[in-house]
């Protein structure tokens, strides 16, 4: 297993923490201090930045705009979003353009693709369902209607969904396939209520009441939701990790600099075998989502479906991410329960990550599905 990176993914990493580098998380308060969601939009002068350093389009080709590099490229550059905490739907917004241009027809591509490079149109996806336990296909009903597909149905929690252009909707059909619908924000029938994250961020219960979409913008595709299902669990694992690596060190500086009786919190041996299991609990994150991530990227090949890796990734990321803040907050002592210390929104956005993958037991028994399935003797 070679985790060696390639030059353009190393490049456009590098290009990420340039972008990232004047973004403070400890400048946007706490969602405990403030009613209602910590910003009313996505961050767009960062947004713009990252347009203008090329860093929209990693998935695309050339053709459109694009960078032409893989799920390793674009997980690399979440990595680096999450130290920081960036407001911008870069996850959803390149993995909704993806799916278009693999999938999509002539119409839909050459109406999105171009502008989401350019950072003028703002893509994203509604991957929850009604109650964010149920299948995410099952919420919305797509019923063909001579050349246009109208769609029913709700979707809860959808990111992005008051600043997107376009929200990218898994429905299904009346012979159960499903569609993924290119459905613009502003059209007849659809409807977005305020709904808020843990993380005190703004997302959307998405309305549809036959809501009429034209055969060109509905990819029809098999395969198509469940690679970008696939796709958005293993970059919120990216998240997970950068996340965790900031907070891990932020708990290293603070310890380092702490002192009791004399000597630094991080020379006493119970402060630092408890960071030593959380650096293992990196490690494994980050050996299980550069796995994940390859199995998704072109020509990668395996025993296993790719969401066999995928299920091992969100297993370790699910719970590494939570004992990683947790172990953070308890070493912090008292300015761990500060909500006006910015380790308060780093363990506010895990908890809000660790509810997107969903809990590690259920992952474990897809993964036992899936052995059970392909035996590996």
């Amino acid at each position: 297993m070679d985790f060696t990176f390639t030059e353009e993914q190393q490049a456009a990493a590098e290009a990420a923490r340039g972008v990232f580098a004047g973004v403070a998380p400890d400048a946007v308060p706490s969602p405990a201090l403030v009613p209602g969601a910590v910003a009313d939009t996505l961050d767009r002068p960062l947004w713009a930045r990252l347009a203008a350093g090329d860093l929209l389009g990693l998935l695309l080709s050339e053709e459109h705009g694009g960078s032409g590099l893989d799920a390793v490229a674009l997980c690399l550059v979440l990595r680096e979003s999450a130290k920081v905490l960036a407001r911008v739907p870069l996850l959803e917004h390149s993995a909704a353009a993806a799916v278009v241009q693999a999938h999509g027809g002539p119409e839909a591509r050459s109406a999105l693709l171009a502008p989401a490079v350019r950072g003028e149109t703002v893509l994203t996806v509604a991957p929850h369902g009604r109650t964010g336990h149920d299948r995410a296909e099952r919420a919305v009903t797509a019923r063909r209607d001579g050349a246009a597909w109208v769609l029913d149905g709700m979707q809860t929690t959808v990111p992005w969904a008051h600043d997107a252009d376009v929200v990218v909707v898994p429905a299904h059909t009346d012979t159960d396939r499903t569609l993924l619908a290119l459905v613009p924000r502003e059209h007849d029938g659809v409807a977005v209520a305020e709904q808020f994250s843990t993380s005190g961020e703004r997302l959307g219960e998405l309305r549809l009441s036959s809501v009429r979409i034209g055969a060109g913008h509905v990819i029809d595709a098999d395969g198509a939701w469940p690679w970008l299902r696939d796709l958005l669990a293993t970059g919120t694992c990216a998240l997970a990790l950068g996340l965790g690596e900031r907070v891990l060190r932020m708990t290293s500086e603070y310890t380092g600099r702490r002192e009791q009786f004399g000597h630094p919190l991080a020379t006493f041996q119970a402060v630092a075998v408890q960071a030593a299991d959380r650096y293992i609990d990196l490690r494994a994150m980050e050996a299980t989502l550069w796995q994940a991530a390859w199995r998704l990227s072109p020509g990668a090949t395996g025993v296993l479906p790719a969401t066999g890796d995928v299920a091992v990734a969100k297993i370790w990321a699910a719970e590494g991410v939570r004992r990683v803040v947790q172990t953070a907050q308890h070493l912090h002592g008292g300015f761990g329960a500060d909500v006006e210390y910015p380790l308060h929104r780093y363990h506010a956005w895990a908890k809000h990550l660790e509810l997107a993958l969903g809990p590690a037991a259920a992952h474990e028994e897809a993964l036992g599905d899936l052995l059970a399935a392909h035996p590996l003797g």
